[in-house]
């Protein structure tokens, strides 16, 4: 692959990871709790359909600089305590809604740290929400973890409990990096919690590391990867920091200068890609890696992988519910996003209406070009047909302006990012590194965003 400082200036501009599409930032007030409850009541119709249920615990007991997480840091465990009550009686409140369509085959807990909660009061919640909701045969149980506060208790507690997928927030194991975004942890700590999960039965663990931050350098990164590499998660995330200080204010903190330039960044990226793809993972997505044998392998290899709110998913579903202040919920063609602030959130559940604060109903345009991000995003590709047998459109008229634009001259197909045929687009080896440049082709609402004061999104370089 030859990627130029050209090319990289080229393509060096904000724009979106797509978790969604319409993304959050085209979400509004307009759209309501009368309107998520109408939503609901039609996902209640497909009774024999899973649905996928994200749990929001935002509470953490520092804020790390880097952070763009929505999330409550306090000390005082009681303010966190009377946040669970009001989990479980938004818990009611959609699952009355939802009828007999209670059956899960995704489950996820996020943060925050859902470990900043005692072995008792998880355990609490669990068995609180499968009053409500029940887990398909092979569920996927899925909780994010911080090595500095997870104990093994902990990790006993939530196995018992039937949770089989680990994830673990390590970002970089750099004694100065770590100083500058205000996050220490140390290798042993993260060793120690990995051998415990290993024993305890785990069915998949994956370490999340973000590439970009301050005072990162290709070598003490290569440290980072080669410790890494020698634990052997079964997945990886390794994320490019997302450094948007007008958006997420605690990174006022870091000082810019720190940063690594553009170039460097990439170096950190593809140096990523070079020591985990060598130490045996493959590719998967824009920023995973997984071991050839892990479900998003195999997925990817089979072209069905997905890609949701929680991330990148072999559990495809049409609808994903969410519970606790800033959760997103996916369903009956809309998104739906709960209150951020805690006091708004507990004012509307404690009275008992649903929790949204904005939201987006999708058009029929939105509908099929979600799923074509999607399918690049998560697959690489775009299949004429399937959009074609899907929409009742035709691929090549539909988009015409956008295939005009891929291979225009100076365009993705030229640079050697995209190969289109007749019923196919594909993105390239060296296209997979500029996937976000290559989905916002088919973004509609890119243009409204091009001569925003503020960047909406953070930069794909």
């Amino acid at each position: 692959m030859q990627v130029t400082p050209e090319l990289l200036a080229h393509h060096d501009r904000p724009g979106p990871r797509y978790t969604s599409y319409p993304t959050a930032v085209e979400f509004n007030d307009s759209f309501g709790p009368e309107d998520y409850e109408a939503r609901l009541h039609e996902a209640a119709q497909l009774t024999i359909t899973p649905l996928s249920l994200y749990v929001h615990l935002p509470f953490c007991e520092s804020r790390c600089s880097f952070c763009g997480c929505h999330v409550v840091v306090t000390k005082n465990t009681s303010l966190a305590d009377v946040y669970l009550d009001r989990l479980v009686k938004e818990a009611d409140m959609v699952s009355q809604r939802l009828g007999e369509r209670t059956t899960l085959h995704q489950y996820h807990w996020g943060g925050g740290t859902p470990t900043y909660y005692s072995p008792d009061d998880l355990a609490r919640l669990h068995t609180e929400l499968l009053g409500r909701f029940d887990m398909a045969p092979g569920a996927e149980l899925a909780i994010e973890v911080d090595p500095r506060v997870t104990s093994t208790e902990h990790l006993e507690v939530l196995r018992g409990l039937g949770f089989n997928r680990l994830s673990m927030g390590i970002q970089d194991f750099d004694p100065t990096v770590q100083d500058l975004i205000g996050r220490h942890q140390t290798v042993e700590e993260a060793v120690e919690l990995h051998t415990a999960a290993r024993s305890l039965g785990f069915e998949s663990i994956n370490f999340d590391l973000i590439y970009g931050l301050p005072g990162q350098t290709d070598e003490s990164f290569a440290l980072s990867l080669d410790r890494v590499a020698e634990l052997m998660p079964d997945r990886l995330a390794v994320y490019s920091f997302a450094y948007l200080p007008s958006k997420q204010t605690q990174q006022i903190r870091i000082d810019e200068s720190q940063l690594p330039d553009r170039d460097t960044k990439f170096r950190l990226l593809t140096q990523a890609i070079d020591r985990l793809v060598g130490a045996g993972y493959s590719q998967i997505g824009m920023d995973h890696f997984a071991l050839p044998d892990d479900d998003l392998s195999v997925a990817r290899s089979a072209g069905t992988l997905s890609r949701n709110f929680m991330g990148y998913t072999t559990k495809r579903s049409p609808d994903v519910v969410a519970i606790g202040t800033s959760g997103i919920s996916d369903v009956q063609g809309a998104y739906a996003q709960n209150h951020k602030r805690m006091a708004d959130y507990y004012g509307a559940v404690d009275t008992d209406v649903l929790p949204i604060e904005r939201g987006v109903a999708l058009s029929p345009d939105d509908k099929i070009r979600r799923f074509v991000i999607t399918e690049l995003m998560c697959n690489g590709r775009i299949v004429a047909d399937d959009v074609e047998t899907r929409y009742d459109i035709s691929f090549s008229d539909y988009f015409g302006a956008e295939l005009a634009s891929l291979q225009a001259p100076g365009g993705a197909v030229e640079e050697g990012l995209i190969e289109v045929s007749e019923g196919d687009l594909r993105a390239t080896e060296l296209g997979e590194l500029f996937i976000r440049n290559v989905a916002m082709e088919f973004d509609a609402f890119m243009a409204g965003h091009a001569d925003s004061a503020k960047p909406h999104f953070s930069r794909t370089v």
